[in-house]
């Protein structure tokens, strides 16, 4: 039987002192957290890390992060995670979020990539408080882009379920399998995109946001190759974009992140 690595990591923020603190940290298996150096003023950034390169079937990470009250700071990951052929069942992935009263909480990963013949199975968990405040991003990309890979058989299931003060506001899953060069060929399904990128911002005011949001998307130094929208409801808002090439959803994302952030992208992004 193959070997399958398991990782499991914790992180949780407190406010000490008028500043974020971490306030706990567990660290098991292939999954790591580091803690680089920060810019002066810029809240702290937690890197993680998945020691293993990748995700093949069988294999299981779990990472979970945890801000109290009044804190902020930023969870990213230190390079894109890779999904790889698996030989059988399905890689999973479980991150759990909870964010406290009048919290800032980041979760920032770089994009994940599916091989051909990968398997996943994803899960995102988020409690918020009643005034908490979040930004999520994640982007899949369905096989390596600059080297012209296609998914001809792959697998993904993806589940987002995000609470606030412990009732259900946003239940959201995605799932394709089988050949997705051709799922996604067709006008309603992607029309030849394999880069796929939502990003999410939940806050009490978060539809005061919608034009500024929406004039980023549409700025002129948009990519000509991606498609993207913008909706806010319920105390979210809600940008999706998509293209047939990474490089170029990559690069729109982290314009618009940095324009809408007012500052860099955590420094991995950029490694």
């Amino acid at each position: 039987m193959l070997e399958r690595a398991r990782g499991r990591a914790e992180i949780a923020f407190k406010l000490s002192a008028g500043a974020t603190r971490v306030d706990r940290l567990f660290q098991e298996g292939q999954a790591k957290i580091r803690l680089p150096r920060g810019e002066p003023g810029d809240p702290p950034t937690a890197v993680v890390i998945n020691t293993a390169g990748g995700v093949t079937g069988g294999d299981r990470l779990d990472i979970a992060a945890s801000w109290g009250p009044g804190t902020a700071a930023t969870v990213t990951g230190q390079a894109a995670e890779r999904i790889y052929r698996s030989s059988g069942g399905a890689g999973t992935i479980h991150n759990r979020l909870s964010v406290g009263a009048g919290a800032t909480a980041e979760w920032l990963p770089q994009e994940t990539i599916l091989f051909d013949r990968s398997r996943l199975a994803r899960r995102l968990e988020v409690d918020l408080a009643a005034d908490a405040r979040c930004l999520i991003v994640e982007s899949v990309f369905f096989g390596r882009g600059a080297m012209g890979e296609r998914v001809t058989d792959g697998a993904l299931s993806d589940h987002w379920r995000l609470r606030r003060d412990g009732r259900l506001v946003l239940a959201e899953s995605f799932r394709a399998g089988g050949d997705t060069t051709a799922l996604f060929a067709g006008r309603a399904t992607g029309a030849g995109a394999i880069a796929f990128a939502t990003l999410l911002y939940a806050a009490p005011d978060a539809d005061r946001h919608l034009d500024r949001l929406r004039g980023l998307v549409d700025d002129d130094a948009r990519e000509p190759t991606v498609e993207a929208g913008t909706s806010a409801f319920d105390g979210f808002l809600v940008a999706r974009l998509l293209s047939p090439s990474p490089q170029a959803l990559r690069r729109d994302l982290v314009r618009i992140l940095e324009a809408f952030r007012g500052r860099p992208m955590p420094r991995p992004w950029s490694c």
